[in-house]
């Protein structure tokens, strides 16, 4: 008799990195393709239903809200079904969002209150995500995985752009929202296959051991995402307000989205070399990023370029390393744990446009800058913060593992 006891039940989801890596991938995608959209296709939309770009800034910053108030409730939801389940809700979500934009749009209040729909699906599809990798990739590739994911969001803004040529102007900018729910609904089939239940919520309790440190580490991330957001909203016309053309400054906006998705992806690839001080690497791009913010209030090319390289470089290519670093903390519970730090990052993309934007205003672009760069500093000395009161925990999870071992001796 053939012995099967060790051979894996073809009914059950086993892991599978690469799928799970493209499904994290495209979910993120699908799932933040609506307010992309948005800014891609402002100028029509604008025309059609009458709002300025501080009604698209409101918009998106109501966006960013929304995704930071359903942060920890979708942690839950991936938590209590599981990241497929949730992954597809995401996606369904974002699609229906955007059909309804196209469909009912026909005044601002109701854009805005569609968008914020669609935000729900943002943190679920960021969440479930995050879940996916974990339970999928082994942990000595999910740093390098975390990134990649994390670098795939630009890819949401280069579809918007490409849908102003193709569609917007063409058949008009509903037509582009109903392509888009299409495409997102055709990643559906790229979500992995769940794996059990209970291999998922194994030692879910540990979620809690480090909730200060998480709050401390989401502070940090309001404070980075803020100013980090900073550079993709006011680059250009900063730029163009010292005297370079729009096309120059629309080149230096693609060129540090450029270097970002290689940092991010790069910084995942470095992660997975590290056992430790991932928070505190985190840190270190930071400042160095403040730095970059910081040369943008000079005048002159040179500190331009440099500015966005460093900022958005390091200042911006941060959050798959933060994914990583709570999930290396947090392996049975992903979801709830990277859901407490993902609301940091979405409050920082709502507060930041709104208290920047009339700081520049009122005080000008290098006085913005300045203030950036400061919040960024602050965020790296309490990312350091984190980084000390994680290493407490791990510590104290360690302590008790020997507790365990020796009283079962």
């Amino acid at each position: 008799m053939t012995d099967t006891s060790n051979t894996p039940d073809p009914a059950v989801a086993q892991p599978r990195p690469v799928r799970a890596s493209a499904g994290a991938v495209v979910t993120t995608v699908a799932c933040v393709l609506p307010v992309f959209l948005l800014g891609g296709l402002a100028v029509q939309m604008g025309t059609d239903l009458g709002f300025s770009p501080a009604g698209l800034g409101l918009a998106v910053s109501v966006y960013f809200g929304v995704s930071a108030l359903a942060s920890v409730p979708s942690g839950r939801l991936v938590e209590r079904y599981g990241p497929a389940v949730v992954a597809r809700c995401g996606i369904l979500l974002a699609a229906g969002s955007m059909l309804a934009v196209a469909a009912f749009a026909r005044s601002y209040p109701v854009l805005v209150g569609l968008l914020a729909l669609s935000a729900a699906a943002n943190a679920l599809g960021q969440l479930a995500s995050n879940a996916a990798l974990a339970q999928h990739v082994p942990a000595r590739r999910q740093g390098l995985s975390f990134g990649v994911k994390q670098a795939a969001i630009p890819v949401s803004t280069l579809l918007a752009g490409v849908a102003v040529p193709t569609i917007a102007l063409t058949a008009g900018w509903r037509w582009a929202f109903v392509a888009a729910a299409v495409a997102a609904l055709t990643t559906l089939a790229a979500v992995p296959r769940q794996l059990p239940g209970p291999a998922r919520r194994a030692g879910a309790g540990r979620a809690g051991r480090a909730t200060a440190a998480l709050v401390v580490i989401g502070a940090a991330a309001t404070l980075a995402s803020g100013a980090a957001n900073s550079l993709g909203t006011f680059l250009v016309d900063s730029a163009a307000a010292r005297g370079l053309s729009p096309g120059l400054a629309g080149l230096t906006l693609t060129l540090g989205s450029a270097v970002c998705v290689a940092a991010r992806v790069g910084a995942g690839w470095l992660a997975d070399r590290r056992e430790t001080g991932h928070v505190a690497l985190i840190a270190a791009m930071l400042l160095v990023g403040a730095v970059g913010l910081g040369l943008l209030a000079l005048t002159g090319s040179v500190p331009l370029v440099v500015g966005v390289v460093l900022g958005f470089g390091l200042g911006w290519a941060w959050p798959g390393l933060m994914n990583f670093a709570v999930v290396r903390l947090h392996p049975q519970s992903p979801a709830a744990a990277t859901s407490i730090t993902q609301t940091g990052v979405y409050a920082g993309g709502c507060l930041g446009p709104l208290s920047l934007g009339p700081l520049a205003a009122h005080l000008g672009y290098p006085a913005m800058w300045t203030i950036a760069a400061v919040a960024m500093l602050l965020a790296a000395a309490l990312m350091l913060v984190g980084s000390r009161l994680l290493t407490r925990v791990a510590a104290a999870a360690g302590r008790d593992v020997d507790q365990l071992v020796r009283s079962a001796m």
